[in-house]
């Protein structure tokens, strides 16, 4: 983080506190919010503000998270990418259900979002893998994510393998990497306030219409 991205956030922390939230107009579209608090975490300095938590659970109903980064979001879902051997992934096939937190602690928000997945288009994930670093493209295909790494030297070896095998031509999509969206059909904007007397302002799906309510904290 730069000196400026660090006076920035010093500035900017406890706002959320101090700064009322607009009201929130019943027919209030929760993808404009969230574009507006994604663009201020963006603005106020905090380093990877489109890192989020997915949450999963498998088949016998044991949940887990990771913390993933965000890459794409309009009125369709939000988007990651990742290996479609992973764990998470191996759950998401197994139970469509998912859960994201983003938590930008500067500006005391958080952004809580329930849904389920879908994958995206091979040429979708083709033209994001392609926009990756080759060192991210190689490393896609070197790791057999979430599998035990049985030698201390199979990882160094698998990038060595596919350094040689993709020298002088361009790394191929790998069959088993890709994105996965999240369609939202839940989505809790959270404010902090002093005394814990916290702002949460929730949209639900209810058929192809948002609805809005406010909990208590």
């Amino acid at each position: 983080m730069t000196l400026f991205e660090k006076l920035r956030c010093l500035f900017t922390f406890g706002q959320g506190v101090a700064l009322p939230l607009p009201a929130i107009d019943n027919n209030a579209d929760p993808f404009a919010l969230f574009k507006l608090w994604f663009d201020e975490a963006h603005k106020s300095g905090i380093l990877l503000p489109e890192a989020m938590s997915v949450s999963s659970v498998s088949q016998d109903g044991q949940p887990s998270c990771r913390m993933v980064l965000l890459k794409e979001f309009n009125q369709d879902g939000f988007i990651f990418y990742t290996n479609y051997n992973s764990r998470k992934s191996q759950e998401l096939n197994e139970n469509d259900k998912i859960a994201l937190l983003f938590h930008w602690n500067v500006l005391q928000r958080q952004i809580r979002i329930e849904g389920y997945v879908e994958k995206v288009s091979a040429e979708q994930s083709a033209k994001y893998f392609h926009s990756r670093g080759r060192g991210s493209q190689i490393g896609a295909w070197a790791s057999k994510q979430s599998a035990k790494i049985l030698t201390d030297t199979e990882l160094a070896d698998n990038v060595d393998y596919y350094t040689k095998k993709f020298a002088g031509k361009d790394v191929p999509l790998p069959e088993f990497w890709g994105g996965w969206r999240i369609k939202p059909n839940y989505i809790e904007f959270w404010q902090g306030r002093a005394s814990r007397l916290h702002d949460r302002v929730c949209f639900e799906k209810q058929d192809t219409q948002w609805k809005n309510f406010k909990l208590q904290p």
